[in-house]
């Protein structure tokens, strides 16, 4: 997410090596191993970050239990490797890591330069700026002039440029290379605005010394669709990870909760019924490599989409995000899940 870094000659040094990786049957790997190594972040709050004790929590680290909850009906059979905007890529590419859940965003390039494959979208995000409340401004639009902190070699860098220009403003980018830095330096004062992605300028707020006196302005430049990768080249793993972020999605539209879910296979709604694996015939679980209450064991695991959501980042936590795009489709967002049938 805070770096999209579109190397091609990291792609180019590391495509080979990721398709013979891939090759290879990542479910077998992951049930012989016992668990699924899952890259995260290094510590973005509500998302990723793990304790004093080492426990990891946040809305990826969910989704990363919910795929040991599909496969193995256990949420603790998951290793996190943490990783930088830097090495979040060879992670995966070389197989350090089976999945990557690192607010990535899906760009043409990692598709298909890096041999990856997304296709779920657990976030939809967008670049925004955040400024000290003192500077009394309402709008991007009036920033014309400001000093402004951003993180070098990033697409984050490339849209602030775009979007300054085709508004014709004026700005002084203060630029590096280590997000700490960036930190670092809006807290000291040394810019005027911090652009990131939305939600992890949420985040980075709440490690400011005052976070209230601190606001996100309304303006979305860009789309950042942040989702799971995998390694091209399995298909069934691919499924898998896939399908689980859809599982979740399909239980909050059903209603299912994790409060509910044992009451909820008794249901006389056929659709509900196969969801949860209590039809005798259905084999929509054997298809994907995994037994048929798979989905049952995710939402009584992690629960469902939104209450991942809630928990982790929602109105009623620190960073207090509405669900926006992320809102069911029904409910005028974009989550959307497949027929499961």
């Amino acid at each position: 997410m805070n770096n999209k870094l579109l190397s091609a000659a990291l792609g180019a040094a590391v495509l080979g090596f990721g398709a013979s990786a891939a090759s290879a049957a990542t479910l077998d790997d992951v049930k012989a191993k016992g668990f699924v190594q899952c890259g995260v972040n290094t510590g973005l709050a509500g998302f990723a970050s793990p304790d004093a004790s080492g426990n990891w929590t946040g809305f990826d680290v969910d989704y990363c239990k919910a795929i040991a909850a599909a496969v193995f009906a256990d949420a603790t059979k998951v290793k996190y490797t943490p990783t930088t905007a830097q090495s979040r890529f060879t992670a995966l590419q070389s197989g350090e890591v089976d999945v990557l859940v690192r607010n990535t965003t899906w760009t043409i390039s990692r598709d298909t330069a890096l041999g990856f494959n997304f296709r779920t979208v657990n976030y939809y995000d967008g670049q925004g700026f955040m400024v000290p409340k003192s500077l009394n401004v309402k709008s991007a639009l009036e920033l014309s002039g400001a000093a402004v902190c951003v993180q070098s070699g990033t697409t984050t860098e490339l849209n602030l440029a775009d979007y300054f220009k085709a508004n014709n403003l004026q700005y002084n980018p203060v630029v590096f290379e280590k997000l700490e830095e960036v930190n670092a330096a809006y807290q000291a004062g040394r810019c005027d605005v911090y652009t990131t992605d939305q939600s992890g300028l949420y985040s980075i707020r709440l490690t400011l010394s005052n976070p209230d006196e601190h606001i996100i302005l309304p303006e979305i430049i860009s789309k950042e669709p942040l989702g799971p990768a995998v390694r091209q080249g399995d298909d069934k793993w691919f499924d898998i990870v896939s399908w689980t972020q859809y599982a979740m999605v399909q239980a909050e539209e059903f209603g299912i909760t994790q409060a509910n879910v044992d009451e909820m296979k008794a249901s006389t709604n056929p659709d509900i019924k196969r969801f949860l694996g209590a039809e005798a015939d259905s084999k929509i679980g054997t298809d994907l490599g995994l037994t048929n209450d798979w989905a049952y064991n995710i939402v009584k695991a992690v629960g469902n989409y939104g209450e991942v959501f809630e928990r982790n980042i929602g109105v009623n936590t620190p960073l207090k995000i509405e669900r926006g795009l992320n809102a069911l489709w029904s409910k005028g967002g974009l989550q959307y899940a497949p027929p499961i049938r």
